[in-house]
């Protein structure tokens, strides 16, 4: 689904899927936070599912730019997860979710206490320590392909498909009016 808003802003969101109790699948843009409260406006709390390619594009950041060898290490271990994840793409639901309990909680179990050493060691100031707490932040939802075989490991699918309607929305911003956006 594509709802076009002036902004990004958590109320926007909050707007649009009013009515919605569920499992909702996205990036770790904070503004989204307030769809998950108990008190949220319009329905439930809504489940969410963070985005594990988000999670290694920050690690990807820090050993482009400094050659660390923690952001190697983790982009090691989310690479284990994503080998795993082709192996049962296609699979049903039910499989899938069997199969990660089975191979991938582990894993991700065991980057959770990787995440947590490392977050000792390196100050939350510098650049790796700020992605490390970032990932941290979102480490709830990363966990909830765990829970449910129907959610994704990331969110690529659906941003590969929005990518020429954000494209083609940032490329006509010379237009002028927000009319634009909601054709």
């Amino acid at each position: 689904m594509f709802t076009y808003a002036l902004g990004r802003a958590g109320q926007n969101a909050e707007q649009i899927l009013q009515g919605f109790d569920g499992t909702l699948q996205l990036d770790g843009y904070t503004g989204y936070n307030r769809l998950t409260r108990p008190s949220r406006k319009g329905g439930g709390p809504v489940t969410v599912a963070h985005c594990w390619a988000h999670a290694r594009r920050k690690l990807k950041e820090v050993f482009d730019r400094d050659g660390s060898e923690i952001a190697a290490e983790g982009l090691r271990r989310i690479a284990e997860l994503y080998r795993i994840e082709g192996e049962i793409r296609g699979m049903g639901p039910g499989q899938r979710l069997s199969a990660r309990q089975a191979r991938t909680a582990p894993l991700v179990t065991s980057f959770g206490e990787w995440l947590q050493n490392q977050r000792c060691r390196i100050s939350s100031k510098s650049r790796l320590g700020e992605k490390l707490t970032n990932i941290h932040r979102q480490w709830d939802g990363l966990q909830t392909f765990l829970r449910d075989g129907r959610v994704e490991i990331d969110s690529n699918a659906v941003e590969n498909l929005i990518r020429p309607i954000a494209l083609t929305r940032k490329n006509a911003l010379f237009a002028g009016r927000d009319e634009g956006g909601r054709i």
